[in-house]
């Protein structure tokens, strides 16, 4: 897309503080005062609202943003249907819930030309998109960056990059995103994706691989801390937004809207991402899982994967999610007596894992980079043997785990898979192996 993109700064040097208030203009003075709707709004431009929860939602949980913009959203033709490509949305009813142990590998090549949005692929999900409830799990892989703007009405997107970085160009203005980092576009936010790295061969077209979560339900939240206190995990002012940019662009524009599970199309004679100042805070934003602050044992056992929660979608149960996000980050082991690994379980939650970069501490091979995993619920999982005999002989010195970075979507629903996971070709066929040669290691006394 051609045009000319204007801002006041460079992309994510403004600090959000997570979900409060805040305010960004491209122009001074296009922010009214005082009052968010005025009889004229500055500048010529058109106020306009956009919710991303019911009116009269309480104050904590609302979630709202005021924009000045261009034009008014209001003013575009009819959208018309088209193809839904590798995606599907909630209800998945095409197949049965598994209960078995299921890997993939990477998702294969794309076709020349594949942007963001075509290459976006479903692995499953859960829930009902048309009654807010569940998620999706999405993967991508891209070659092209995208010319058109997409928006989703059925949910939030959580994007971890996993290859290659991302420049989100959102109403609200411009997100970098980088392996490491994962950024969160709200529900009805209209944006485009340039990739911004060559393919890892050398090749000079670019590349992007990565995962995504869509989040159907209640937006995502910094989980309450209990007991740990006012610190830890993630910290609210590591969240950042983007600083207001405008696009200046005349001419036809195709833009790709989700609502219900299904893609609908128009050509705007003008680009949608002319916001020249907001306020609120139903906003993008990109987070450095890095900067994660972990918390773990300094005496004995291995804490449950709850406490690398860094977002979470609540329920209408305390303490039951609908969708966490939970990262493993780099920690120093210091257990005593401990098995130090994961520990085998069984777990009323449904676990998709993926991972970003280097190896996972439970996995010896077969789990990389691109890759995922899916334990539903109750379905029995943890170490393989080789990790299993090398932790249990190890001299247990303070370790540093920092050579991977892995993350989960963990779900309070079993993930039913599209029957294009299902019958993926790279879908590992033996992942059950890993678990073979446990051996009886039990003595009566």
């Amino acid at each position: 897309m051609s045009g000319d993109a204007r801002k006041t700064a460079e992309s994510l040097s403004y600090l959000t503080g997570f979900g409060n208030e805040h305010a960004s203009e491209a122009v001074p003075g296009a922010l009214p005062e005082g009052r968010n709707s005025p009889q004229r709004a500055p500048l010529g431009l058109y106020a306009e609202q956009l919710s991303g929860t019911a009116f009269t939602e309480p104050r904590a949980h609302n979630r709202r943003s005021w924009l000045y913009r261009v034009r008014p959203s209001a003013a575009h033709p009819a959208f018309t249907r088209t193809g839904n490509g590798a995606i599907r949305t909630a209800p998945f009813t095409e197949t049965v819930p598994d209960p078995n142990r299921l890997r993939w590998n990477p998702l294969p090549e794309p076709p020349a030309g594949t942007d963001f949005l075509a290459g976006l692929w479903t692995l499953g999900g859960n829930g009902d998109a048309t009654q807010r409830t569940g998620m999706a799990v999405h993967l991508y892989h891209a070659n092209a960056s995208m010319d058109r703007v997409f928006s989703d009405a059925d949910g939030e997107l959580l994007i971890v990059p996993e290859r290659g970085g991302l420049l989100l160009h959102t109403e609200f203005g411009r997100l970098h995103v980088e392996p490491a980092h994962v950024a969160l576009i709200p529900r009805g936010v209209r944006f485009r994706v340039e990739l911004l790295d060559t393919a890892p061969d050398g090749g000079r077209s670019p590349s992007a691989r990565g995962y995504v979560c869509e989040n159907y339900g209640a937006p995502f939240q910094l989980p309450d801390l209990g007991p740990i206190g006012a610190n830890g995990l993630a910290n609210a002012r590591d969240f950042r937004a983007p600083v207001a940019a405008y696009e200046e662009v005349e001419g036809p524009v195709e833009v790709v809207n989700k609502f219900c599970g299904n893609l609908w199309t128009a050509t705007y004679d003008h680009s949608p991402l002319d916001v020249v100042a907001w306020h609120g805070n139903h906003v993008p934003y990109v987070y450095d899982l890095r900067r994660f602050n972990v918390i773990g044992t300094i005496s004995y056992d291995h804490p449950d994967p709850s406490i690398f929660t860094v977002l979470t979608s609540p329920s209408d149960t305390p303490g039951l999610a609908g969708v966490d996000f939970v990262v493993f980050a780099p920690r120093w082991l210091v257990g005593e007596d401990t098995f130090r690994p994961p520990y085998f379980h069984r777990n009323v939650m449904s676990e998709y894992m993926g991972l970003i970069e280097g190896a996972y501490d439970a996995k010896a091979e077969g789990f990389v980079p691109g890759g995922g995993s899916l334990h539903n619920m109750m379905s029995a999982h943890g170490p393989d043997r080789e990790t299993f005999d090398r932790a249990s002989a190890a001299e247990l010195r303070p370790q540093r785990v920092d050579d991977g970075l892995a993350f989960m979507f963990e779900t309070r629903w079993p993930v039913t898979l599209a029957p294009q996971a299902a019958g993926a070709g790279h879908l590992q066929q033996r992942y059950d192996d890993v678990w073979q040669g446990l051996e009886r290691h039990f003595r009566a006394l």
